[in-house]
């Protein structure tokens, strides 16, 4: 649990009924801020996620990333099918101040545990549902998991260079994304409860949360003829930006350069080869591989910290590129003070990230682990005298 008692959703409790990452994610992010969070799972297999290894390490008989997305709540053992069940969960619900369900359309009011259902039990609470695809439509049954909605999104024609086909991102992007958004829309709706004193029905999916993503690009596509994006051919990074926005290879790492005008990039990497396209910036995007291979002859002779010493003074938007071994090693990582030891009393001790969210100055901090399934079972019980 935090040891900061005044962070802001102190005292707020939220029934955690997801599972997989989207709405662990989104109540990890509340927790982190103080609320209490409560982890509804079925009896001894617990949440899916527990045995969704990343790879072959796992601490306690769960998996990583279980515990990454889990810490610090507690877990609730219930058996939907079993009527005792669902009136202590029914109780529970009556009392909290926000649920969260990530089930497939359909399953919730089978389980008669639907917003209007809940509603009336509880009149202010905030309900919050994710999903793949929406409530409706031909993608409705179709599963919700992260990389057949990046499929369906067309975010995999943004990666990669032009000529791979599509590139999927190397994370759950979707399931992150929908849990932040979830995180936004439930602490808007606490808003308007504290105003009005009434509940709201939060809802996102996959889908949704992955075209928003894009909407910088969407847009320009849109506005401008519908034309298909097109891939850089060579040291791609982004599909609309001109050369020189890319990744090179240097004699000793990688060296990436964002927007810079290719006349001072001449002159900078005395580069003469450049002058053909100095004075024609439509050349920049129309000839951007010819002109990324010129750049990348040149910053592969010397070594990321020679070229660093003559772009960063002329202030020119470039950088490193740093793998996880060399961001843990570096300062700027270590004076955020993003990473933290959770425990539990079974002897599982694991080294995760921190909340990326500061209050007052100070990052809140963790102390307690993810839970054992129903670890908490009893003392909830208890709680409501059931």
């Amino acid at each position: 649990m935090t040891t900061d008692t005044d962070l802001p959703l102190d005292g707020l409790v939220i029934l955690d009924m997801s599972q997989f990452l989207s709405g662990p994610y989104a109540t990890l992010r509340l927790q982190d801020l103080g609320a209490r969070v409560i982890k509804i799972e079925r009896p001894e297999a617990g949440d899916l996620s527990r045995s969704l290894y990343l790879s072959d390490t796992e601490i306690g008989g769960d998996s990583t990333i279980f515990h990454a997305i889990n810490r610090g709540k507690e877990s609730l053992a219930i058996d939907l099918k079993n009527e005792a069940d669902l009136e202590v969960l029914r109780a529970l619900i009556g009392k909290v101040d926000v649920l969260v369900q990530n089930f497939r359309p359909g399953v919730i009011e089978r389980l008669g545990l639907d917003y209007e259902t809940v509603r009336a039990i509880n009149p202010k609470i905030v309900y919050a549902s994710i999903s793949g695809y929406g409530e409706e439509g031909p993608w409705v049954k179709r599963p919700g998991q992260d990389l057949l909605a990046q499929a369906r999104s067309g975010v995999m024609w943004l990666s990669g260079n032009d000529g791979d086909g599509p590139v999927p991102m190397g994370l759950a992007v979707g399931d992150m994304l929908a849990g932040a958004a979830t995180a936004q829309g439930i602490l808007a709706a606490l808003v308007k409860r504290g105003i009005s004193g009434r509940g709201s029905h939060v809802e996102t999916s996959l889908l949704e949360v992955l075209v928003d993503f894009q909407f910088e690009v969407l847009t320009t596509y849109l506005n401008d003829g519908r034309r298909m994006p097109k891939r850089s051919g060579f040291r791609s990074a982004h599909a609309y930006l001109s050369a020189p926005y890319g990744v090179y290879e240097a004699s000793d790492g990688f060296l990436a350069i964002a927007m810079t005008p290719i006349p001072r990039l001449q002159e900078l990497l005395q580069l003469d080869a450049l002058a053909p396209y100095a004075t024609d910036p439509k050349s920049w995007f129309t000839a951007r591989d010819e002109i990324k291979r010129l750049i990348a002859d040149r910053i592969r002779a010397k070594t990321v910290d020679e070229w660093l010493a003559i772009l960063e003074p002329a202030d020119i938007w470039c950088s490193r590129v740093l793998d996880w071994d060399d961001l843990m090693q570096s300062e700027g990582f270590e004076v955020l003070d993003m990473l933290q030891r959770v425990e539990r009393d079974d002897n599982v001790s694991i080294l995760t990230t921190r909340s990326p969210i500061r209050v007052n100055g100070q990052r809140p901090k963790s102390t307690r682990a993810a839970p054992r399934v129903g670890e908490h079972s009893a003392a909830i019980r208890a709680e409501l005298g059931l």
